[in-house]
């Protein structure tokens, strides 16, 4: 059964107890590693200007923790081990597999939600209508309570 090692402890321990419990449920069954859950302000900044976020507010981000907040509302996680797609650096069927484990993933993580009623959105389909090719922005990795 795998399980999380402590680098991805910490990152949940900075998050929301219902993605505590969230992840903790995902992991029994699917391999993963917790990535990103907190984060101050100055790190959200860098996070848009490194393009990884497109918020053009820092502290509309779920991951920032704040006034009025002190747990991540998202949680950056993915399959183990990470392979991050990439067109410039993969064969294309290599970079195929590489986001396909993301979708598998997010469709398991979901799932897992879903069966202990905790609603979420996923980066890969922000509104949730199961079309994946209205995204503007693909955050395949990112997970938030909708709460």
């Amino acid at each position: 059964m795998p399980s999380f090692g402590m680098t991805s402890i910490k990152v949940l321990d900075t998050c929301h107890p219902m993605l505590q419990s969230l992840f903790l449920e995902v992991v029994k069954e699917y391999d993963c590693q917790a990535l990103v859950g907190a984060r101050t302000v100055a790190e959200e900044l860098q996070a848009i200007k490194d393009g990884r976020s497109k918020l053009s507010d820092p502290m509309t981000s779920r991951h920032v923790i704040g006034p009025g907040r002190t747990v991540s509302m998202a949680l950056d996680a993915a399959p183990y081990p990470v392979v991050w797609p990439s067109l410039l650096h993969m064969k294309l069927n290599e970079y195929t597999h590489a986001v396909g484990r993301f979708y598998h993933f997010a469709g398991y993580v979901l799932h897992v939600a879903h069966s202990m009623s905790m609603p979420i959105r996923w980066g890969g389909d922000w509104n949730g209508d199961l079309i994946f090719t209205d995204q503007t922005f693909d955050d395949l990795d990112h997970f938030e309570l909708i709460v």
